[in-house]
């Protein structure tokens, strides 16, 4: 796997539209047309509130985000400098003064998108000083997603990526904002300085109604032919930047759009940079003809990754074993410039999340479960078996090698049978938790990269969803309790002693309830200096949610208690879905409000209701 520049824009465009058309279908690049309903045009952003709070306060000390990297900030639903709490809820930010414990002020956001739960439609925030940047996925316009049966004929929509600049000095106001035909994908932060990584589907009008009594194959004819027509502004994204008045759009340049060796056409990677202290202008898109979901990032390096689609040709009978693989490029984020594609790889099987991925001491860790797996039609057996092959996981070591992340070192055969349900890396150590009936935590040695080995393995019921580092050295983990089965009970926060043979000290156990912690880590609290952790639990008997705190010490796991929210009368009840820790207070956070409770004696200190 590498990546390869293009010479000029006539050869970007003829090796765009090559791979593309190999991958029509006779609905173009993707499935049936959507319904279009009556839609309004999208609301002027409102002006604030104007209730004037009190200037800014001094910075308390404060938890941050739950990030995997430090000096790489990860855009959340809350963010805090010990000054202020921004929360976005229902479309709206919500800013908080946590020495008054009053919402000082509100905005209503120019976004597109139901805005039912925190992060609006789909939105997400980073801070720098007095700048909110808020990173949204829009819904399509004027999309219904119940067809009625009163509607006109489907139309083609596209993904919409907005960014909106706030500026939180003062009354809190609209500044600026970027929009694109693109899927947000993720971000990460290091100072003022912001990479948003977005993706695109090149934009061919094929037609809604792709047979009007045609075969299936001539409807394929025609859409090779249209992407053959297609210019290549079809392929490179525009981002339109509002500024006041002043409206700029850019493009990514053809020198700045590399590709794969073998790709599809499909799909469009940019990396954008924007500065929150600067404000919005050109993001100097850095361009990859590769799919991506993963996004990893350290103070210096940026990973993307994807799975790519596997090539089609239309009307094919022979079916192909699945190419299960995952790409991985490198980009250097040094500086505030553009950033620099420096290195692409690839490694067999699927990662988990971002957690499957760690830059340490010049090399990148990646783990990966392969699972049997064959496109359709395929026999699910190789010849002459008599069961399917068994998924298994590997810990991979790669080493950048001019423009390659090549393999230096790996294990593999961990749990056979099962997937990865966590990884961690820390320092040299890895530690792989797999589940199928029980959970076996693998603890490895990584400080060889070129032969990495298994130094310890605990089985033990249930599995670890999240694992986190504490203060002594130990291993936290969040997830499931389960029975021999595999048939899991309720949530289970173990404390793991890994600096010999791994062994689980203590456990707390929650029956029937599970946590958002399982899938999110922005959910999970951990605050060293008292041992103070908090994840959002949701009852299975009542679907009532609640933050359970704990005490995690050196010697086990004790239950400080739970802190809740006051229920809306609505049929959904509210789930808690982030903890933050300013001075001495305990911030809960939900789409309905923001409760402050005593760090040390968890008593209520107030109800802000958004």
């Amino acid at each position: 796997m590498r990546l390869v520049a293009y010479d000029n824009c006539d050869e970007l465009l003829n090796g765009l539209r090559t791979a593309t058309a190999k991958q029509v279908t006779p609905w173009g690049l993707d499935g049936p047309a959507l319904l279009k309903v009556p839609d309004g045009s999208l609301p002027a952003p409102e002006a604030a509130d104007g209730r004037a709070g009190k200037g800014v306060q001094q910075p308390q000390e404060h938890s941050g985000t739950n990030v995997h990297e430090a000096g790489a900030d990860e855009p959340d639903l809350v963010k805090t400098d010990g000054r202020r709490i921004v929360v976005i809820s229902r479309n709206k930010l919500q800013v908080i003064d946590p020495a008054t414990r009053k919402v000082a002020h509100k905005l209503d956001l120019p976004v597109r998108g139901p805005g039912m739960y925190p992060g609006g439609g789909d939105s997400q925030l980073l801070l720098s000083g007095d700048r909110v940047l808020v990173m949204t996925r829009e819904s399509p316009k004027g999309i219904d997603v119940m067809p009625r049966t009163d509607m006109p004929k489907p139309v083609r929509t596209r993904s919409q990526t907005r960014l909106t600049l706030v500026d939180l000095a003062g009354t809190p106001k609209v500044v600026g904002s970027m929009t694109s035909e693109t899927e947000y994908v993720d971000a990460r932060q290091t100072g003022s300085v912001a990479r948003i990584v977005v993706k695109s589907r090149p934009r061919i009008d094929f037609p809604v109604e792709p047979h009007q009594g045609q075969p299936e194959q001539k409807a394929v004819e025609r859409n090779r032919q249209l992407v053959q027509q297609a210019p290549l502004s079809a392929w490179l994204p525009k981002f339109e930047v509002r500024n006041g008045s002043d409206v700029k759009s850019y493009t990514t340049p053809c020198g700045q759009v590399t590709r794969p060796a073998s790709y599809t056409g499909t799909t469009m990677l940019s990396v954008l940079t924007v500065d929150l202290g600067k404000g919005l202008g050109d993001p100097d898109p850095a361009g990859v003809v590769a799919d991506g979901q993963t996004v990893y990032g350290t103070g210096a390096s940026l990973y993307v990754t994807g799975t790519p689609p596997q090539s089609v040709t239309w009307g094919r009978r022979t079916p192909k074993p699945v190419d299960q693989r995952t790409d991985i490029h490198k980009f250097d984020v040094r500086g505030q410039g553009r950033p620099k594609y420096v290195a692409s790889g690839s490694v067999q099987g699927d990662l988990l999340n971002q957690y499957s991925l760690s830059e340490h001491a010049g090399h990148l860790r990646v783990a990966t479960t392969t699972m049997p797996m064959t496109a359709p039609g395929s026999p699910d057996t190789p010849t002459g078996s008599t069961a399917p092959p068994r998924s298994e996981s590997t810990v991979r070591v790669l080493a950048q090698q001019g423009a390659k992340l090549t393999t230096v070192g790996e294990i593999g055969g961990l749990g056979k049978g099962e997937r990865i349900y966590s990884v961690r890396f820390i320092g040299p150590k890895g530690y792989v938790v797999t589940f199928r009936q029980v959970d076996p935590l693998y603890v490895l040695d990584l400080s060889d990269p070129t032969k990495p080995r298994s130094t310890g393995e605990l089985k033990i019921t249930g599995y670890s969803a999240y694992l986190h580092p504490t203060a002594d050295g130990k291993l936290l983990g969040v997830g499931q309790d389960a029975d021999t089965k595999g048939r899991t009970l309720g949530t289970q926060v173990s404390l793991f002693d890994v600096a010999g043979a791994p062994k689980r000290v203590d456990t707390f156990r929650l029956p029937q309830s599970s946590s958002a912690t399982e899938f999110d880590s922005h959910a999970f609290l951990y605050w060293a200096k008292s041992g103070l952790t908090v994840i959002p639990v949701s009852r299975h008997t009542t679907g009532g949610g609640e933050a359970l705190v704990l005490k995690v010490g050196a010697q086990g796991i004790d239950k400080a208690g739970t802190v809740r929210h006051p229920d809306t009368g609505y049929e959904v009840p509210v789930q808690i879905q982030r903890s933050l820790v300013v001075g001495d207070t305990l911030w809960t956070i939900s789409s309905e409000g923001a409760r402050a409770t005593s760090v040390t004696t968890l008593d209520d200190q107030g109800w802000l209701r958004f």
